[in-house]
């Protein structure tokens, strides 16, 4: 099963050997399907590179089916290109094309990205207009999309809005939920999500303890930030290196810079390590790197991105190759 191999080729990393093995499929005169297309559009790195063999697809006289919009409108979302990803999910929709619960998980994760709230919600509701029941995948990242807008009054609403639907939150809705209250500088609302998490039984990640440490720092408050980066390791999280960068670009002070480089482990080096804001050049562009980043909170977010593609495209190619269209 030739998509199968470039599936896997894509699960270790493989672009050029998934290239060749479709390259390889049309030596031989095997017919290629929206599956192999799709296996090939989930490698994509950017929304042009997606986008390029979306085309290629088309032109091979090819329809796109549902993974292959998903997957489309994806590369959008991750890219902030707002009108292209609603642009492609009308032509979906044109096209008589209606998702299933995985790929309409898909679907609200791009425009959730972006917080495009009202073009969430409506992918939201058609879930329910074409029964498929949302999960709590579906929540979770219909709840990013609010915070993502910075509309926590709107996430507060939907947030309770799960307890109605009978959904129980997990670590990563709380998550979200923490993120946002950080991104609008509100530490009193996030410690009291924290604390209600806390409460349900739920323990923290390494990713609300990382979003409530940077807060805290961002509020001149070095002292707090040590505490929280401290709690990370005593609640059986250790810090990740993302972490020790922000606690390192927290550090204002000669003594708070000491203090970071001590708690991160950069002990011996400290001497070289000073270059005036208080973190090595590596480190700092580490950090840059990251310092906006919404991957971990939006993972449960990302929620479930990888897993609900990688679902799709297993169970389509399954179904195609049932049909014999496939099979070597």
């Amino acid at each position: 099963m030739f998509h199968m191999m470039i599936y896997m080729y894509r699960k270790a990393g493989s672009y050029e050997k998934a290239r060749k093995v479709f390259a390889l499929m049309a030596e031989r005169g095997v017919p290629q399907s929206s599956v192999t297309y799709n296996s090939l559009m989930s490698f994509g790195t950017n929304y042009k590179e997606v986008s390029n063999i979306y085309d290629q697809m088309q032109r091979s006289g090819l329809r796109p089916d549902v993974v292959s919009y998903a997957l489309l409108i994806n590369a959008y979302g991750k890219a902030r290109r707002e009108e292209e990803a609603l642009a492609v999910f009308e032509e979906m929709l044109d096209a008589g094309v209606r998702p299933t619960q995985k790929a309409y998980n898909i679907l609200l994760d791009a425009f959730a990205i972006s917080g495009m709230v009202e073009q969430a919600r409506t992918v939201f509701k058609s879930m329910r207009r074409d029964r498929c029941t949302p999960d709590l995948c579906s929540y979770t990242t219909m709840l990013s999309a609010y915070v993502n807008a910075s509309d926590m009054e709107g996430a507060e609403k939907f947030f309770r809005r799960l307890d109605q639907d009978g959904i129980q939150p997990n670590v990563v809705t709380y998550g979200t939920l923490i993120k946002g209250y950080a991104k609008i500088n509100n530490l009193e609302k996030m410690m009291e999500k924290y604390d209600e998490m806390q409460g349900h039984g739920i323990k923290a990640n390494q990713t609300i303890f990382t979003t409530i440490m940077d807060a805290y720092g961002k509020n001149r408050d070095f002292g707090s930030a040590v505490v929280w980066f401290k709690e990370m390791g005593s609640s059986g999280v250790p810090p990740d290196q993302k972490a020790k960068n922000i606690l390192l670009s927290l550090a204002k002070t000669v003594e708070e810079q000491k203090e970071a480089k001590e708690l991160v482990g950069h002990k011996d080096n400290y001497s070289n390590f000073q270059t005036g804001n208080g973190f090595s050049n590596s480190d700092e562009d580490d950090y840059s790197e990251n310092e906006d980043d919404n991957t971990d909170d939006n993972a449960g977010q990302n929620i479930c991105f990888e897993e609900k593609q990688d679902e799709l495209i297993v169970f389509n190619g399954y179904q195609e190759n049932q049909g014999g269209l496939l099979t070597l």
